[in-house]
């Protein structure tokens, strides 16, 4: 079986391993643990605790029955009391936390109730805060406030050098190829990739390198990219060994959902660039991915995974 090793956080990471799953891929999902906000960032200052809500995501696309999963997960308390805006899953991972002594094994607790199709791992066990500094040199702590800043992100960091979890190296030592998943580049994607360690196993890996390109831009972060921008911004926080692969999309979008996107939330599609790609040496695995979900522009994503599957074994 084809071993994966996913890397990302956030909704990009649980949405490209709901396709990643239905294939038959031996699943290592990689996820940042930076996420700060709400009922995460609560749990996180008063239990001292990695951010679990996006690990809720990831068991939640990984999980068989992943609809009830999802009610039962996302369930949020809205109450008068502590409890409000809470969801269930992550006071459940929390807890799960406090009586194994880490969060690796919680998640091997919460596991072995939902029958998982993968293993999910955090990138590391401690607390860590993302630092950003913008292009007007003011730097930003945390997560939530860097994707909250109105200015546009130079580069990533964390206050304190984190202890790559060692399961993490595992999984890319023993991967057949190393997915980097659609999302956030600077807030989901890097942060897993500004770790030496983790950089150090990349390179040391015969693995190819594939990257699920982004559908649309994102304000502040990849305005005006093209897929090669992507690429490079990606290859610029990689070693000696860089991007082998990338997915991007070729189906047509209406333009009235191109327009509500870009009024609505300062979005575009992201410019495919083949030449320059070429020019590159990088390999395009190309389709219509496009799945339009209440409006909203997603990846269909077990498209994406039999094109990955049917590039791997090519």
């Amino acid at each position: 079986m084809t071993k994966l090793a996913v890397l990302g956080g956030g909704t990009g990471l649980s949405t490209l391993l709901r396709g990643l799953k239905k294939l038959p891929f031996d699943i290592s999902a990689i996820v940042s643990v930076c996420d700060d906000g709400s009922s995460t960032g609560r749990l996180r200052e008063e239990f001292n605790t990695p951010a679990v809500g996006d690990i809720r995501k990831v068991l939640i696309s990984l999980s068989e029955d992943e609809e009830n999963v999802s009610k039962l997960f996302d369930y949020r308390f809205n109450t008068s009391s502590d409890l409000d805006g809470h969801t269930l899953g992550n006071l459940l991972l929390t807890g799960a936390d406090d009586i194994t002594g880490n969060m690796s094994d919680a998640i091997e607790l919460v596991n072995s109730l939902l029958r998982l199709k993968g293993k999910v791992i955090p990138l590391t066990e401690d607390n860590v805060t993302l630092i950003g500094e913008m292009a007007n040199g003011e730097i930003v702590s945390g997560e939530h406030n860097i994707t909250e800043s109105q200015e546009k992100i130079k580069k990533v960091y964390y206050e304190q050098t984190p202890t790559v979890n060692e399961d993490v190296l595992t999984a890319l030592k023993t991967a057949d190829a190393i997915i980097l998943s659609m999302g956030s580049l600077f807030t989901s994607i890097i942060p897993n990739l500004i770790c030496k360690e983790v950089i150090e196993e990349i390179d040391k890996s015969s693995a190819k390198i594939i990257y699920v390109c982004n559908i649309m831009t994102q304000p502040g972060e990849t305005d005006d990219f093209s897929v090669t921008d992507h690429v490079k911004l990606i290859n610029m926080y990689l070693g000696k060994r860089k991007i082998d692969a990338v997915v991007l999309n070729t189906g047509h979008i209406d333009d009235s959902i191109i327009k509500n996107y870009v009024t609505t939330e300062q979005k575009d599609l992201v410019k495919v660039d083949r030449d320059n790609l070429n020019k590159m040496y990088v390999d395009t695995i190309e389709n219509d991915y496009i799945s339009i979900e209440n409006g909203m522009i997603r990846h269909n994503t077990l498209r994406v995974a039999i094109d990955i599957i049917s590039y791997l074994l090519d």
